[in-house]
């Protein structure tokens, strides 16, 4: 009896596991069935290089959304990535109990609020400040911007650049920093210099995750940044993402413009895997 549980529980898992690589594939087959003959029809260099994006005349350009999903994710990363590193490594090694019960609970309630409340976060607080501030310089603008979409979006990655982060410090043997004390250093130099570096592994897969979040987050992202599909680099000028491009359009789209917004989420799709290969990569090389 024992036995045929045992056979039973490892069916059960395949299955599970093959049902999670059956979705996967299901997904790569709709995006790229649909989205491809997108881009033939439309032409590669016209899709992907194009700046111009007005479906009742047939331009197609996605670069406008795809450099503000790019600037968007790097100004998250700029901003969650070393609040969400130092965080977790106060609460790892600096944090007293009586403050660490209080503030692990909140930290992970930040991953737990919905997307469309840190968008009405942003629009009534981050947006108007941006807004204040640029005045106070002379500059009249909405304060709907790369920068207010950045911000929010470096907030909402906290949770998890902070969770993963402090998991694999915490998973790193006490011998290593019990032995860089032993020889010497400081409470900063061991955490620093010997604890950081072997938790690599761990605070990268972090990042990635967080890249992840920050490139795939939509409604947030339409509610702070404008939702204006243009080329600019100023951060205080508002620009549309290619998740918000999907979104806002996809309620009403047929025939070639549908099949556009698809071929949009297959270079969000394509974006994805070139970043946790990328990641994969790094990983090998430096172990």
């Amino acid at each position: 009896m024992k036995n045929f549980r045992e056979k039973l529980m490892h069916g059960v898992f395949f299955v599970c596991a093959l049902v999670s690589i059956l979705a996967v594939v299901l997904i790569c087959v709709f995006l790229f069935a649909n989205g491809v003959p997108a881009m033939q029809k439309i032409g590669l260099d016209n899709f992907l290089l194009g700046t111009t994006w007005k479906p009742g005349n047939d331009l197609y350009g996605i670069l406008p959304m795809i450099l503000g999903s790019v600037y968007i994710t790097a100004g998250a990363i700029v901003v969650g990535v070393p609040i969400g590193l130092l965080t977790a490594i106060f609460m790892a090694f600096y944090c007293p109990k009586r403050i660490y019960g209080f503030l692990k609970p909140c930290t992970e309630l930040l991953a737990g609020i919905p997307s469309i409340v840190y968008g009405f976060f942003g629009m009534v607080i981050i947006v108007p400040l941006i807004r204040d501030i640029a005045a106070f310089f002379g500059r009249d603008i909405s304060g709907s911007s790369i920068l207010a979409a950045s911000i929010l979006l470096g907030i909402m990655i906290l949770p998890t650049i902070i969770g993963v982060s402090e998991a694999a410090l915490r998973a790193v043997p006490g011998s290593y920093y019990e032995g860089s004390v032993a020889m010497g250093a400081t409470h900063e130099r061991a955490v620093f210099s010997v604890v950081l570096p072997a938790a690599k592994s761990g605070v990268l897969a972090s990042i990635v995750l967080g890249i992840g979040r920050a490139i795939g987050e939509t409604m947030a992202v339409i509610m702070v940044a404008g939702n204006q599909p243009r080329v600019t680099g100023d951060m205080l000028k508002g620009i549309r993402t290619m998740t918000a491009n999907i979104v806002t359009e996809m309620g009403y789209a047929a025939d070639l413009h549908r099949e556009a917004l698809i071929a949009t989420g297959v270079v969000l799709f394509v974006f994805i895997l070139i970043i946790n290969l990328s990641f994969s990569v790094l990983k090998r090389r430096k172990d």
